[in-house]
Parts: structure tokens; sequence; C-alpha cells
């Protein structure tokens, strides 16, 4: 009888011991579950961006990776300055205002050809003539797999009297180094070594 109640409690003690290996078992599961899933939120929280509204309201937006959306905001940023630069009108303040916009995505290239258009009393023809004048980007050829990046750009000039229209072709090249994001340059990159290589009358129209 003794060595039956013996035998149980050995019994007991082994299935004891089966139960507590495979609670810890499960126990190691657990945290390995818990950790990877952690682990993989981490990750997923890293790839959004979380942006205030005037203080008031969280939007969330996903961030992509810089090297794919680099080109495109290169050629949106050499397209912009095109537009500042080569859009004028008859109002000393507008042509001002437009090209100090311009300044802040190029560098010393870019005034030394505004200067000399002005030496040259563009700006005052541009006035005292009533004239307007817009550009129009037909194509941007951008070589991104050197630094600095070259940039050719083909468009059109629009030149508007009161008695026609002149349409000029425009091709400048430059190169893009990367800058500082900033409000007046989002995109973060400036122009260096802008050059106007083509610009002449393709036709003109009468009004």
């Amino acid at each position: 009888m003794e060595f039956k109640s013996l035998k149980n409690i050995e019994s007991s003690f082994k299935q004891i011991r089966l139960f507590t290996l495979v609670f810890t078992l499960l126990c190691f599961v657990v945290v390995g579950v818990v950790v990877f899933k952690s682990y993989q939120f981490a990750e997923e929280q890293r790839q959004k961006i979380y942006v205030l509204d005037n203080g008031k309201s969280l939007m969330v937006a996903l961030s992509q990776d810089m090297s794919i959306n680099r080109p495109v905001e290169a050629r949106e940023h050499v397209r912009r300055f095109h537009e500042l630069f080569f859009t004028v009108a008859p109002d000393k303040n507008a042509i001002e205002s437009n090209v100090k916009r311009a300044f802040n995505l190029a560098d010393q290239s870019a005034f030394n050809y505004y200067k000399d258009l002005q030496e040259k009393g563009y700006y005052n023809r541009i006035i005292s003539g009533n004239i307007q004048q817009r550009v129009e980007i037909d194509s941007l050829a951008a070589d991104f797999d050197s630094y600095p990046y070259t940039v050719k750009t083909y468009a059109r000039q629009f030149i508007i009297r009161s008695s026609n229209l002149t349409i000029r072709s425009l091709i400048t090249n430059s190169s893009l180094v990367n800058s500082v994001r900033s409000d007046s340059n989002p995109q973060g990159f400036t122009i260096e070594k802008f050059n106007v290589l083509e610009n002449k009358d393709i036709e003109t129209v009468e009004r």
C-alpha cells in the first residue's frame, strides 16, 4: 500500500514537470510572437509621417523612399524655376517678385543672366511696350546617374503684344545639387551653372 502511494506521488511529480515544461514552452512562444509583432508594428509606424494641420487635426501620410521621389522633385524644381524666371508682366514689382522667388531656387548663375538682361534693357522694353510673357515647358531631359544631376529644358516662350504674338524656342542647361528644404525651396535643390543654349523666334502671329 505504501509502495503504491509512493508510485502515485512519483507519477504526480512527472505530470507536474511535464505540465511545467509545456507551460514554459508556451510562454516562450507567446513572448516570441509578441516581440515579432511589436517589431513589425514599429516598422510600419516608421513608414508614416504625422502632420499637424494648423495644430488641430492630425493627418497621416505614407512616406516613400527619397530616392524614388527625387527625380520627380528635381523636374518640378526646374519647371518651377523657369515658370518664375521667364514669366514676365509689364510691371516692375511683379517682375522683381517673380525673379526674387526664382533666385531662391538657383545660384549666382541665374542672377548673372538676370543682370545681363537688365543691363541690355530687356525688362524696360517689356514695361514700356506693355508686353506680357509666359513660358510653357515642353520636356526635361535629366541625367540622374551621376551627381550633380544635369538637366536640359526644352520650352516655348509666348511674347504677347497688342499687335502680335511671338513664339520663341527656349533651351536651357543646368546642374542640380541637393540643398536644404524650406518654404521657398520645398524640393530641396539648387540650380547651378544655369545657361541659355537657344532662344530664338519660331513664328509671329498677328492679333
